[in-house]
């Protein structure tokens, strides 16, 4: 690994500029940045869900949810470094396909929904649902930088992906807590 930051500030940015991993400056309100400052939102939402899965939560000790967050967390440092560095490429698909493995564990003990259901439930539910918006602005954002350089796809698969994982994971957590689900009342 390179050199470490030792000085937190170096003033560089005060002109409205940021540097990227390769060395170049853009400025800050570019839609790379914004790219990959919403994947770094976004993983400070997942940095959230963690902190709120408390021992009594989840009673199982065997648990992989915290493990399977706690990848997520290292996926989208990864992806914030391609969006960074241009040209650069660390996400493959198997991370799409483990992501899926994942959310059919999840479901497989969910009941059916029937409908739409409102984000709520325990704080751990609750910012669940909020990293799945995040997520959804990530992609976008992602979505626009695609339009202007190129990318590598995986990321995009993997933000949308990410976003229906996080639902079902907002819902498993809230069933691990012996929570139910408000639905969507059309008729209200």
């Amino acid at each position: 690994m390179g050199h470490r930051l030792s000085k937190i500030y170096t003033r560089t940015g005060d002109d409205g500029t940021t540097g990227l991993g390769d060395g170049s400056r853009i400025e800050k309100d570019a839609l790379r940045v914004e790219a990959y400052g919403t994947v770094d939102e976004l993983n400070s939402c997942i940095g959230m869900i963690i902190s709120q899965l408390t021992p009594s939560l989840l009673t199982d000790s065997q648990h992989p949810l915290v493990e399977w967050l706690s990848n997520i967390q290292h996926d989208l440092f990864d992806l914030g470094g391609e969006l960074c560095i241009p040209g650069h490429q660390t996400l493959t698909a198997a991370l799409i396909d483990l992501l899926e493995e994942q959310i059919e564990a999840m479901n497989e003990h969910l009941p059916m929904l029937k409908e739409f259901i409102l984000p709520g439930g325990n704080p751990a539910a609750s910012t669940s649902h909020l990293a799945r918006t995040v997520c959804r602005r990530a992609e976008r954002r992602v979505h626009s930088l695609s339009k202007e350089a190129e990318l590598n796809p995986i990321g995009l698969k993997y933000l949308n992906r990410l976003s229906d994982w996080l639902f079902v994971a907002a819902r498993a957590i809230s069933r691990l807590d012996n929570g139910s689900e408000i639905l969507w009342n059309r008729q209200r």
